[in-house]
């Protein structure tokens, strides 16, 4: 998963699942399917992202619990990644000259 903040008031997802990676369209879509419905419920807590999420080869194989399980961990990982760069950014400016 990549993670940018972007310039607007809400987070975007991108999906990148490769063929190579997950090679049946139906494992393919379930993938897509869920990462989308996971984002959605998690989607205020996120803040301005832009997140773009990357398969790897297996993941069509894991049952949706698992993909569930999968996402919600991620989320959890970046809301927690992004809450602690910005409490580093948003301090006074330094002074490095």
């Amino acid at each position: 998963m990549l993670a940018r903040e972007n310039d607007l008031a809400h987070a975007r997802l991108g999906l990148v699942i490769a063929k190579k990676n997950v090679r049946r369209a139906v494992d393919r879509n379930k993938v897509k399917r869920i990462a989308r419905e996971s984002f959605r419920q998690h989607r205020a807590e996120l803040g301005n992202l832009d997140i773009v999420v990357l398969a790897r080869k297996g993941v069509g194989d894991l049952d949706n619990t698992a993909l569930h399980d999968l996402y919600q961990g991620m989320w959890r990982r970046l809301i927690k990644t992004a809450a602690k760069n910005r409490s580093r950014t948003s301090g006074p400016p330094s002074s490095h000259a």
